[in-house]
């Protein structure tokens, strides 16, 4: 089940892996550049870690953000092995325009009868255009992935 509202964005998805090789995918560059496509990243697994995601610039340009891809970075707060992180003051930085954010972006895994469960939540909002704008983009997106992350680890492919 996948939820966007105006101030966050939710998912929970059943991935039959363990629940620490779910979460070790979020700070693996080579896993990120298959399931987030990410370009580079650097993600450290520990409270006061850094957490940088790059993407691609895309040709095209957004009407109210310009160009997507640009990075991600924040603040590993808490970092719980195969169960749980939390990464705060987190930004992102549009290849054209003003940063994004704070936000803050959590994942929690749990042991299920088929592998794991996972739930993630990105949240920070501000009422402004470019806010709104910036979850109706992000939600295609990280459904997107998160699919890919599933099928990454249940099948070793993802889709395109």
């Amino acid at each position: 089940m996948i939820q966007a509202s105006r101030m966050q964005f939710t998912a929970d998805l059943i991935i039959i892996a363990t629940p620490t090789a779910v979460l070790d995918a979020f700070f693996d560059a080579k896993s990120l550049a298959v399931w987030w496509q990410a370009t580079r990243s650097f993600c450290v697994p520990r409270p006061l870690g850094g957490y940088a995601v790059e993407w691609e610039t895309t040709d095209w340009a957004d009407p109210v953000l310009g160009r997507l891809g640009g990075a991600l970075h924040g603040t590993v707060m808490e970092y719980k092995p195969g169960r749980e992180f939390f990464l705060a003051d987190a930004y992102w930085l549009p290849p054209d325009g003003d940063p994004i954010g704070p936000m803050a972006l959590e994942a929690t895994c749990s042991k299920h009868p088929w592998g794991a469960q996972l739930h993630v939540r990105q949240s920070g909002f501000e009422e402004s255009p470019r806010w709104r704008r910036y979850y109706e983009v992000i939600t295609p997106g990280l459904e997107h992935a998160l699919d890919n992350l599933k099928s990454l680890l249940e099948r070793g492919t993802v889709s395109t």
